[in-house]
């Protein structure tokens, strides 16, 4: 830690924070915002941005940093700089309230983030308990190395030597386990002498947190090859994870090796009054943050030009994933190849040639800035969209999954209900929020084309809340978190969530038009309950504002399940947003019709019903 970052520390330990400056230094905009005490809570006030300038023809990321808090300056009318200081602490005490900021904090993706190669002994228990564990320290995973991956040595040796990520962390084995396979992989990373991605001068930083009786081999083989770190074993035994003391070390190294090497980075830690942290792994510390906080199961996703993050919690266990090849401008090429055309097409509400299609899937590959200018640009782009978050979550559920390799103690009862290890901890019934992110998601036109994107993509079962954050200040919010936690969730639930509403989605299917379910609403004071019939194949939207409550009594035909089992009734309370409580009657699992008439008619009927695109007819 800086000299500057400690007494920063000791600062605000003795005052309380009261003025807050928190950057993201993404890879191509740098975001900064303004938290103000305002009574007794946190909120965000202010918003300033500029390109960011860790590239040519800068290369120095503070340029950047320091232009959005011109922005800031602007807009707030609060003098935060000196020439090219921080003015810190505020100096409200000393007469001036609009001078200075209590500490200054900062995520960063610049420069494309935190990118790592990953190695274990097996690759479906090791092997992926090391994926996890970079995953959620906010890491890019470029490669899995594993002993029995299926390539020959040259072949790994070659990989490693190609990619040059910015550091490795190898596992394998339990401890007090075989030693034989770890070494092996050892020597293959000792043999491929890896170089690192940013800066020549030093050596690649390489994490051990494999079995502890290989560590003096370990250190034979890599010591004088990388710059060695020994933490605990990420797999002490089969049927435990301990991912805690790696994560950490993954961080460190990343402030202390990978960050030092960007341009500008080493004043930008002068500046900052905590760690810097990678973005993704800032957006998961919030989100696990809110789930601990509240008692919830959730499931985030950011989805963005390159990539999809996809974050969750459940009974407590949090992962990360990000989907490299998935995402809306750079990467919707590969949208293309992994959903294939007609995935994309399904959701598509008018009749288009498939060549067409492509070529306008290519054309924003190529021209990865450029934003829809008609409604059928639009309504093209959320169709992509969909299967880039269908699939991400998707590729979410195959990680986010319990250990594998383990033996299973079994009672009694458990002998008719044979659970494999390995299975996803992703339960769609058991799923109390989703929160999107993304320009597609948090910018979308109307609020309630974000809402159907995500329930036409994740199809939530049961009763599930929605909501977008407002302007991207997850990354923010998360090493703030780290600081002031009651600043992070003041600020989280009162600026950056906006909830959506409540999607109740029976399960089961029926012929179109035939009873799902018949429900009663019961709102507040001043309103009448509404009662109806849900058919299959109907959506239904009732006005529910944010700060409105209902609660729903559903009575579902026989085959339907609303979570308690079939034809049981169930009464539940939901809360509303800025688009209400959505009925979905379309089954599940969500069917298209295969026709190209008859799903047309009911893309255009549900648009209809939800008044997805005004004035399209």
């Amino acid at each position: 830690m800086t000299a500057s970052a400690q007494s920063s520390r000791e600062m605000t330990a003795a005052q309380p924070l009261r003025v807050i400056i928190a950057t993201d230094c993404g890879s191509t905009t740098t975001k900064a915002i303004l938290i103000e005490k305002l009574g007794n809570e946190y909120r965000q006030t202010h918003r300033g941005e500029a390109p960011t300038t860790v590239e040519a023809p800068f290369e120095d990321v503070t340029r950047g940093v320091l232009n959005s808090f011109a922005e800031l300056e602007e807009l707030s009318g609060r003098k935060i700089l000196d020439g090219e200081r921080i003015i810190t602490p505020n100096r409200a005490a000393q007469g001036e309230p609009k001078v200075g900021v209590d500490i200054y904090i900062s995520t960063s993706s610049a420069g494309g983030g935190l990118q790592m190669m990953v190695a274990g002994a097996v690759q479906s228990m090791t092997g992926e308990s090391a994926q996890r564990c970079a995953l959620g320290a906010g890491a890019i995973v470029m490669d899995v190395l594993a002993s029995n991956d299926g390539r020959l040595p040259h072949e790994k040796i070659e990989r490693i030597r190609s990619l040059r990520p910015d550091m490795i962390l190898l596992s394998g084995g339990t401890d007090g386990g075989t030693v034989t396979h770890v070494v092996e992989l050892a020597e293959y990373i000792s043999a491929a002498e890896p170089r690192p991605r940013l800066g020549m001068s030093y050596q690649l930083p390489l994490i051990y947190a494999g079995n502890k009786d290989a560590r003096d081999r370990i250190k034979e083989i890599l010591g004088g090859k990388t710059s060695l770190v020994i933490t605990d074993n990420i797999r002490p035994v089969l049927e435990r994870e301990n991912l805690g003391p790696a994560r950490t070390k993954i961080h460190d190294l990343f402030l202390e090796h990978v960050m030092a090497q960007a341009p500008g980075y080493k004043k930008l830690l002068e500046w900052t009054g905590a760690p810097i942290m990678p973005t993704p792994a800032a957006v998961g510390l919030i989100m696990e943050t809110i789930a601990k906080k509240e008692n919830l199961n959730l499931i985030g996703v950011d989805i963005g030009g390159a990539t999809t993050d996809v974050f969750s919690v459940f009974g407590g266990v949090f992962n990360r994933t990000v989907s490299a090849n998935l995402g809306l401008s750079y990467s919707v090429s590969n949208v293309l190849a992994e959903a294939g055309l007609a995935n994309i097409l399904r959701w598509v509400p008018f009749t288009i040639e498939e060549q067409t299609l492509r070529n306008r899937i290519k054309n924003k590959m190529i021209r990865p800035t450029t934003i829809p200018q008609t409604l059928d640009e639009l309504q093209i782009e959320h169709a992509i969209a969909r299967e880039a978050l269908r699939l991400a979550l998707a590729h979410h559920a195959s990680l986010a999954t319990g250990l594998k390799g383990v033996q299973q103690e079994r009672t009694i009862s458990d002998i008719f209900e044979q659970t494999a290890s390995g299975k996803s901890l992703i339960d769609m019934l058991q799923l109390d929020l989703i929160v999107g992110s993304g320009g597609i998601l948090s910018h979308a036109p109307r609020r309630v084309q974000a809402m159907l994107m995500m329930v036409d993509a994740y199809e939530p079962l049961g009763v599930t809340r929605l909501s977008v954050d407002s302007i991207f200040m997850m990354p923010h919010l998360g090493v703030l978190s780290t600081v002031n936690e009651q600043a992070a969730t003041d600020v989280f639930v009162r600026d950056c969530m906006i909830y959506l509403g409540t999607c109740v989605a029976p399960i089961g299917q029926g012929k179109e038009g035939e009873r799902c379910a018949d429900y009663t609403i019961t709102f507040g004071e001043g309103r009448s309950p509404e009662r109806g019939t849900l058919a299959f194949g109907d959506l239904r939207l009732f006005p529910l504002g944010r700060d409105d409550r209902a609660q729903i009594e559903l009575r579902p035909a026989k085959q339907v399940d609303l979570g308690e089992g079939r034809g049981v009734s169930v009464t539940r309370e939901v809360r509303g947003g800025e688009v209400g409580l959505l009925l979905d009657g379309r089954g599940r699992p969500l069917q298209l019709p295969a026709n190209l008439e008859a799903r047309l008619a009911a893309l255009t009927r549900w648009h209809r019903a939800v008044d997805l695109y005004p004035g399209k007819s």
